[in-house]
């Protein structure tokens, strides 16, 4: 079976090399289709553009490539939007530079519903997790579909909260849609792209590089109408997605945390900077018009014992009395493991009874 001809244009436009999503635009404001820049003569592209890039159309793309991004668009479950796809999402073509193509693996029309994205720190806290989580299960039943960036952390449990919902959940990659990174999340990707989204602009066989994750950002904001910052750190790359949204026009909302925890800095300074505090998912659906009834977030205490100790201790002194009100154990149970977490160096035992995470 032949490929779709526009199919192989769009891809082989996109694979060319040193053409990027503005240059490429710049090409198909000259010569209308891909199909009318590949057929073009060297001297017209390049009076058009530059030499270089007349060269680069006039090599072509690197064959292996084209026929690796061909044949897993033609795999059931996958497939191609491009800038002529009415399933285009039009909210992307309100940033400066929207990709040409999106290759789109699972529930392609969830591009086409409002969304909110909700990005954070790898390294959250328990805490941070099921907050994000139930957040993005409140947004998803309110008809969010939760966008975030299938990193570990706050992302994988926005993700998780998303797909509990009834708008499910959206996931941009920074690698080609044939490889799962960071490959501990294959499960979660695999449930994604069966009930979910999986979407990115990098062609099959692009692994993940440090420069593919801020192109990826911008993607994860401009699809959503805000961004939800649940924890991060004053360098976490969540700071990129926010800087993204508020170049885009997007909304910023950011959860408060403990002054004493690192990774409440990052939202603290985007609060410092005019972001939205919010508290509950009623707080982000009354910003955006969308306010329903009974929309608030219960966070559910992670299960083990060690974490309910941990996660109750948060980053500010606490007494015992404190602490067993917080987690419902036993004094004996609750001593017992504060001097097993002291011991571990987890815990530090402070003047007065209380104690405080280290």
């Amino acid at each position: 079976m032949r490929p779709d001809p526009d199919l192989r244009d769009w891809l082989a436009l996109t694979l060319l090399a040193g053409i990027g999503p503005r240059l490429g635009r710049l090409l198909l404001a000259a010569f209308g289709t891909p199909g009318g820049v590949l057929a073009a003569s060297s001297s017209a592209i390049e009076r058009a553009s530059t030499r270089a890039i007349a060269a680069a159309v006039t090599t072509g793309p690197n064959a292996m490539r084209l026929r690796q991004a061909l044949d897993w668009c033609a795999q059931p479950g996958n497939g191609l939007v491009t800038l002529s796809d009415p399933d285009y999402p039009r909210c992307l073509l309100e940033i400066h530079d929207p990709p040409l193509v999106l290759y789109a693996k699972g529930r392609r029309e969830l591009l086409l519903e409002p969304a909110m994205a909700i990005v954070g720190s790898r390294n959250a806290t328990p805490a941070g997790r099921s907050t994000a989580r139930a957040f993005a299960q409140a947004l998803s039943d309110a008809g969010l579909c939760i966008v975030s960036g299938l990193a570990l952390g706050i992302d994988a449990a926005a993700h998780e909260g998303g797909l509990a919902g009834r708008a499910s959940t959206i996931a941009v990659t920074g690698t080609g849609l044939d490889i799962v990174y960071p490959a501990r999340n294959r499960p979660l990707a695999h449930r994604i792209a069966t009930e979910g989204l999986l979407v990115s602009e990098f062609p099959p066989g692009t692994s993940a590089a440090p420069h593919h994750f801020p192109r990826r950002n911008r993607l994860i904001s401009g699809l959503s109408r805000g961004v939800l910052v649940a924890e991060a750190a004053l360098q976490s790359g969540s700071l990129t997605t926010a800087r993204c949204a508020l170049d885009q026009g997007r909304e910023v909302f950011a959860i408060p945390g403990s002054i004493h925890s690192p990774l409440s800095r990052g939202c603290h300074a985007l609060i410092k900077q005019g972001a939205k505090l919010v508290e509950a998912a009623a707080d982000v659906l009354e910003e955006l018009g969308l306010e329903q009834p009974g929309a608030s977030v219960a966070v559910k205490i992670p299960a083990s014992e060690e974490d309910v100790v941990l996660a109750a201790l948060g980053h500010d002194p606490a007494a015992l009395d404190v602490l067993v009100a917080r987690t419902a154990l036993p004094v004996d149970a609750l001593a017992t493991r504060l001097l097993e977490l002291e011991l571990e160096g987890r815990v530090a035992r402070l003047p007065g009874g209380r104690f405080q995470r280290t």
